[in-house]
């Protein structure tokens, strides 16, 4: 469901050991992991809880529940906004009494897990067991070396630097298992233990050899203390869509902007079909830059009659429920398969 930048060997491995792997490690966190939180309070010096220790709580018990994960400010600040707290630093410094706490304390968690629902995260837990995968294969794991050697053999010399295992490191990534170098300082120290510093030149056999005792260290090193990575991928569940449904002042103002920017000659759908392609990630669409996408809208808009011939002779009613009709199609294919685009392309 990914799109990731490789040359042609190292993409031609990935597809070839995805197939093996039931998620590529990717985690979405879409709420439904704080439904069941057991929620509670440490046993009082006094009968007050002060809102600093409320939302210690809270976000240390929705970090258990998420791997380990730590929320983003910005969605902290967003639940703490939906249950009425707009200024952080004052209720901290507030004292509520433990009945109220609680209250505050669930529905707070509660607004996390309503946020996360609404706008899903993804995370690559490192936990060494990708990395052992290919360790235990024989197959894979030689396919890999080859693949990475031929990869960062640009001059085609059949030889490459020893310090290289840095670069072959970097190429694999998160999606099969590394730890971002620049998050993991250990994996310097794994690295100058195997030798695999200096200039001096590998064939592949010398590079797999080397390459191997790297992996199986950092697979044994993430096993003992995993490694939750976030990943800078956009899921579009209809949730954003279903929002706007429900709101029927920004539904009208949309309905204004599509007209104003009617087109002669184009039928009603066709209409809303070109609005939507443009600015369709502002309602909670995916952008329009992958075949499944447009294959999305090709499905939707395929089962819609065309309405009205002319936009222009259309009552801005009329238009609404057109709109919304095509809308709520959107939303409901979402919801059954969501889509996944990478933020950095």
């Amino acid at each position: 469901r990914f799109r990731f930048l490789y040359s042609p060997p190292i993409q031609d491995f990935l597809s070839h050991i995805s197939r093996k792997m039931s998620d590529g490690g990717l985690t979405i966190l879409d709420g439904t992991q704080l439904r069941a939180v057991d929620l509670s309070l440490p046993s009082p010096a006094d009968s007050s809880v002060t809102g600093a220790q409320l939302l210690d709580v809270a976000e240390s018990k929705v970090s258990e529940s998420l791997f380990g994960f730590s929320l983003p400010d910005t969605l902290k600040s967003a639940a703490l906004k939906r249950i009425g707290v707009f200024d952080d630093l004052e209720f901290r410094r507030e004292k509520l009494d433990r009945e109220n706490a609680l209250s505050v304390l669930r529905n707070y968690v509660d607004a996390i897990a309503n946020e996360l629902q609404d706008d899903p995260i993804v995370i690559a837990i490192l936990d060494g067991k990708t990395l052992q995968m290919f360790l235990e294969d024989e197959d894979d794991f030689a396919m890999l070396a080859e693949n990475l050697f031929t990869d960062l053999d640009t001059e085609d010399k059949g030889k490459i630097k020893r310090n290289q295992i840095r670069d072959a490191l970097f190429h694999m990534g998160v999606e099969m298992g590394i730890p971002p170098l620049s998050e993991f300082p250990l994996l310097s120290d794994i690295l100058k233990r195997h030798g695999a510093e200096g200039e001096d030149e590998l064939g592949q056999a010398q590079f797999a050899h080397l390459l191997q005792p790297v992996l199986q260290e950092l697979a044994d090193v993430l096993a003992e203390n995993p490694m939750v990575v976030l990943q800078k991928i956009k899921i579009n569940n209809g949730s954003k869509l279903r929002k706007i449904l429900a709101d029927e002042k920004q539904l009208s103002e949309t309905v204004e902007k599509i007209m104003q920017e009617e087109k002669d000659g184009l039928s009603t759908k066709d209409v809303i079909r070109h609005y939507l392609e443009k600015n369709g990630a502002s309602l909670g669409l995916p952008p329009l830059n992958d075949e499944l996408v447009i294959l999305l809208y090709d499905t939707v808009l395929g089962a819609i009659e065309n309405g009205n011939t002319d936009a222009k002779t259309s009552e801005k009613d009329e238009f609404l429920v057109f709109l919304k009709e095509i809308l709520e199609k959107f939303a409901a294919q979402l919801e059954v398969n969501p889509t996944f685009h990478d933020l950095d392309n």
